[in-house]
């Protein structure tokens, strides 16, 4: 049987975003509101994991909080420094449109903790694979300020501890989060030894970043690729981008361990994004990545949680994600699975194939 591991803590859903319209903050011209970066869909997701029975099947995997030093192999001393003062008086804003509360420093480290070890006990042999439900995302953050609601970089913050304690040699990461993974695209902008992946919708959020073009610099050049797909992109187009582009490099790169920030918001129901993928789109990539893992590096598969802002659907996703990971199928369908696999534009269109054609042309950059 697979070994799946499941990191939780009632401390991430502690993260306060504030009162905002979506993200705007409250003001004279904008009436308060709820942050689309709330606790509810965490916390959804986590009871559906609950109510399937499918929590208890699973292997627990502990939090612990990373420290300052950790943080600092990817981040700024000045940046955690000022976070980590915010955080004790009153909070603040990680730099523009990423608020946070009292607390918040620990809260993000006991997340990035928590994507640590995760991973570690998957490189350990402890476990196959895992998922790691923390909050706050990290996938926009860079080494000197926080994005997109990110504070620290879970995901590089986890990869370079464990490549102290471990010493693996490649590591990949693919994200399909619907924006762009600016972070951990910048954490690893000149290192050869992580191949950085990004499916998201183009020019979406950051808007000036996720380009083709973006390809990484000296030692590291050709091992960042994005691949940015049109608006409305669905099922199809983004199947064929692993078929075409995500698992040629994954064989080409041959990593030891693959690693996915995990964003539910490129689904038809979320409202930061705007394209139409159902958990069935989830499930099919997550077999695909299981399938590369057992052939190039002894099945090790980590994701951790990033964006993904309706709270009706984000579980079903994450439930199709976990039963995937842990080859063990609840009770529960998705409710919404008929209605958005009947949605017109599912199948691959011909400007979306262009784009995925684009990005495959940049596969000659990675050497084995």
């Amino acid at each position: 049987m697979t070994k799946t591991g499941w990191n939780f803590h009632e401390l991430y859903l502690w993260h306060d975003t504030g009162a905002a319209a979506q993200f705007f903050p409250a003001s004279l011209t904008v009436e308060p509101g709820e942050h689309a970066e709330n606790a509810e869909t965490k916390r959804r997701f986590r009871n559906l994991m609950e109510v399937s029975g499918l929590t208890e099947q699973l292997t627990s995997v502990k939090s612990v909080p990373v420290d300052e030093d950790d943080l600092a192999l990817f981040h700024t001393r000045d940046y955690i420094r000022r976070i980590k003062a915010l955080s004790d008086d009153r909070g603040g804003d990680a730099s523009y449109l990423t608020p946070f509360g009292r607390g918040s420093y620990e809260i993000a480290c006991l997340a990035a903790g928590g994507t640590f070890a995760l991973m570690d006990k998957v490189l350990s042999g402890e476990l196959d694979n895992g998922y790691a439900l923390v909050r706050p995302p990290g996938h926009h953050a860079e080494s000197d300020k926080g994005m997109g609601f990110c504070l620290f970089g879970n995901v590089p913050v986890a990869i370079l501890k464990n490549r102290k304690k471990h010493g693996f040699e490649r590591v990949a990461t693919v994200d399909w989060d619907v924006h762009h993974g600016n972070g951990t695209q910048a954490a690893f902008w000149s290192d050869p030894a992580v191949l950085t992946i990004s499916l998201h919708q183009e020019r979406l959020y950051p808007h000036d970043s996720g380009d083709r073009e973006e390809r990484g610099a000296g030692a590291g050049l050709g091992y960042n690729l994005n691949i940015p797909l049109p608006a409305g992109s669905g099922h199809g187009a983004y199947i064929a981008a692993f078929e075409q582009v995500v698992l040629p490099a994954l064989k080409t790169y041959k990593p030891d361990l693959i690693v996915v920030p995990s964003g539910f918001d490129g689904s038809g129901a979320d409202p930061l994004g705007r394209m139409m993928l159902h958990s069935d789109t989830y499930r099919e990539m997550t077999r695909m990545l299981m399938e590369a893992a057992a052939d190039l590096c002894g099945g090790r598969l980590v994701m951790s949680h990033e964006g993904g802002y309706s709270a009706a659907y984000v579980p079903y996703c994450g439930l199709a994600v976990l039963e995937q990971l842990s080859g063990i199928k609840t009770h529960i369908d998705d409710p919404f699975l008929p209605v958005f696999r009947n949605y017109a534009g599912q199948e691959l269109r011909p400007w979306q194939q262009e784009a995925i054609s684009a990005a495959a042309e940049l596969l000659a950059g990675i050497r084995p």
